[in-house]
């Protein structure tokens, strides 16, 4: 069960923005207490075995060492040393992970990882990834408008049909249809005209339930595409929105946060479409892919033709020097010579012979990588923490990593005590959260950022941290047959940079060596009224409860 990408919540007002999002890139770096950081777009997670090692060797001879997988499978390179920008944006350039400074933090794609590799889905959408990049990069402004003009925080995603990444919240997303077409789907616009005719923001719940549509005033625009336009039409769908966004004067970074009048509509990106010769037709009524599959487990994938994939999830989404030299090691030995990273912080290495696979997963089990799909690691994640960010009151990944073990050797007494604490501190019925949903399907319509960066200076650069302090524990009963555990996320401050989608368990820090357990994200939570207060020691316990898994 991958930790489910990070959502925004939505305020009461359209937000007016006085300034460009603050994302990092890999020319615009972020100062952070272990040094700047640079954020390296890769879209649909693709890199060759060569451009891997480049990024290795960047992370290791400017960097830590270590590199992060964040929730659009893009890397972050911490530590850096001041005034390292201008080699580390040559490195990057020459193995082409740079091909536009412009457009640089622009280039945020997700895919459907396992698209092509094991039979599934209805089409391989890796070319259209690479075409859309293309696309990005350099279209022409006379058809596209400036595409630079998008903020950092703009998503786009490309599903085969599987219904895996159409549920990340994207603001364009393009699904594969069985047709050889695409559906392409704008978020809906979760800003409509409320009371005295001020504008208010429904919460990214509400705009779930109403389905494909979107629901109330502000309808998603939904439209069929023909498979070889679907790249071009979704980049011509990002410039309706820019034109949407400054003639409503908001500078607003997603399609969400546009006010109702001036929402992205069906009418008007199929007149964009049609003046760049595509034919394209209304789906106001098309449902998503017929059943969404979850993320990807860890573990052997079977395909097509004797080829097998590994699917690999990188504890807390970071690997250090070691594990990286293996994974660009095995993907170079691969027959597709390459690896993709996904949307939850894991790794997949296409095109291997069913021996070099197994091979491959006790490998990469013994360099302490998760192979397998009932490991403790999966579904927790984890902000920064100390000692990268001064905001934080603790050492989160440390205690994490605590947390887990303890949960791998069955806990000790002491946090067996925390989780009898935690039942007792209340009974409220557990959401009916699918293996799926828990995997990354948080509502549609949800604003899902990258994990901040930690720089113990202020709000995380392009992240709105969830605002207020929130102790509580809403303790869960047994998952039943069929559903998974919820998500754990570990915070060392009250802004939780980083924090998964949909209903999930918050290990907040309140000190050196304490936390404030609770189950968020459904109205129905009430974390004020039921909570728990641990020591580190106790967090598995606390944890455990919380999720149902005592």
């Amino acid at each position: 069960m991958p930790l489910p990408p990070t959502t925004t919540p939505s305020g009461d007002e359209p937000p007016i923005r006085g300034r460009d999002d603050a994302c990092p890139g890999a020319l615009r770096l972020h100062p952070a207490d272990d040094g700047s950081l640079a954020r390296i777009r890769v879209p649909g997670g693709l890199l060759t075995a060569r451009q891997a090692a480049v990024v290795g060797r960047v992370a290791e001879e400017l960097g830590d060492g270590r590199l992060d997988i964040t929730s659009r499978g893009n890397l972050q390179v911490r530590g850096l040393e001041a005034g390292c920008g201008a080699e580390l944006a040559a490195r990057l350039r020459t193995a082409g992970l740079l091909p536009s400074d412009r457009h640089d933090r622009v280039r945020n794609v997700v895919a459907s990882p396992l698209s092509g590799l094991d039979g599934e889905g209805y089409a391989d959408v890796t070319g259209w990834v690479r075409e859309l990049d293309a696309v990005l990069c350099g279209g022409t402004p006379a058809e596209h408008g400036e595409l630079s003009g998008l903020s950092g925080r703009f998503l786009f995603a490309l599903d085969d049909g599987r219904g895996d990444v159409a549920t990340l919240g994207a603001d364009v997303t393009l699904i594969a249809t069985p047709d050889g077409g695409a559906l392409l789907r704008m978020a809906a616009t979760a800003c409509r005209a409320g009371g005295a005719g001020a504008d208010r923001c429904v919460v990214a719940d509400d705009v779930a339930q109403r389905g494909a549509g979107g629901g109330g005033d502000t309808p998603r625009a939904v439209l069929w595409v023909r498979g070889g336009d679907a790249p071009r039409a979704a980049a011509l769908a990002a410039a309706e929105f820019l034109t949407r966004a400054r003639e409503s004067g908001t500078r607003a970074w997603r399609v969400r946060e546009l006010p109702a009048q001036h929402a992205v509509t069906t009418e008007g990106v199929a007149a964009r479409l049609a003046a760049a010769g595509i034919d394209a037709v209304p789906r106001p009524d098309a449902p998503g892919p017929q059943t969404p599959q979850p993320p990807p487990a860890p573990g052997l994938v079977t395909g097509p033709e004797g080829r097998h994939a590994v699917s690999v999830a990188v504890p807390l989404g970071r690997a250090d020097a070691d594990q990286w030299r293996l994974l660009t090691a095995l993907a170079s030995r691969s027959g597709a010579d390459e690896l993709r990273m996904t949307p939850w912080r894991g790794v997949v290495l296409p095109g291997l012979s069913p021996d070099d696979a197994r091979d491959a997963c006790s490998a990469l089990s013994e360099a302490g990588l998760v192979t397998a799909p009932d490991s403790p690691w999966l579904g927790v994640g984890a902000c920064t923490g100390r000692p990268g960010c001064a905001k934080s009151l603790a050492d989160v990944r440390a205690d994490t990593a605590r947390m887990v073990a303890d949960t791998e050797r069955g806990a000790g007494g002491t946090a067996r005590g925390a989780a009898g604490a935690a039942r007792r501190a209340g009974d409220t019925a557990r959401g009916a959260a699918g293996a799926g949903r828990v995997a990354g399907d948080t509502a549609p319509g949800d604003d899902r950022d990258e994990p901040g960066p930690g720089t113990g200076t202020g709000p995380d650069p392009g992240l709105v941290p969830d605002p207020g302090p929130g102790p509580g524990l809403v303790p869960e009963p047994g998952p039943g047959p069929g559903t998974a555990p919820l998500p754990v996320y570990v915070s060392g401050c009250e802004r939780r940079c980083g924090h998964p989608g949909g209903r999930w368990v918050d290990a907040l820090a309140t000190g050196d060596a304490g936390y404030r357990v609770a189950v968020r994200g459904a109205r129905r939570d009430t974390p004020e009224a039921d909570s728990v207060d641990v020591t580190a020691e106790q967090l598995a316990g606390a944890v455990a409860a919380a999720r149902g898994t005592t």
